[in-house]
């Protein structure tokens, strides 16, 4: 085993010795956007990954490139499946319109702005009314 070789391992357990602490203190409500925001990094990885493929010079190095470029891109792809989850949880439901007929969220809210129109059609009914008795009675009692 090489020094380049040893330095190289230990350089890599002691990265993952530190992923582990960094990761295991953020809370579990932001351990999700925190990652789908990282999907540059992991695009970085993956060109890493093809640099030491472009670098190995025997079968142990191809292995370990393909390992790891095959690791990154899942990465890559897990990173944009969570944050296009994470989007569709801001949608709103959009309610379905079916046989030209209005669903009922809209009907609803048509059956109360109808009522509203309604009542405020009686209230100044009912207004104009009092006041032309009121002229009436006025009028007649001068």
């Amino acid at each position: 085993m090489t020094t380049e070789l040893l330095t190289d391992i230990v350089i890599f357990v002691l990265s993952l010795l530190v992923g582990f602490e960094v990761i295991s203190k953020v809370p579990a409500t932001l351990h999700t956007p925190l990652m789908s925001a990282a999907n540059s990094i992991h695009g970085i990885v993956l060109v890493g990954a093809m640099l030491i493929a472009v670098t190995a010079n025997n079968p142990l190095g191809y292995i370990l490139a393909f390992v790891a470029a095959a690791f990154a891109a899942m990465n890559v792809m897990g990173g944009y499946v969570v944050t296009g989850r994470m989007l569709k949880m801001f949608h709103r439901a959009r309610t379905p319109v079916a046989d030209g007929k209005a669903s009922p969220a809209v009907a609803a809210s048509t059956a109360a702005a109808s009522t509203v129109a309604a009542s405020t059609a009686a209230a100044s009914t009912v207004a104009a009314s009092t006041a032309a008795a009121d002229g009436h009675n006025q009028g007649g009692q001068a």
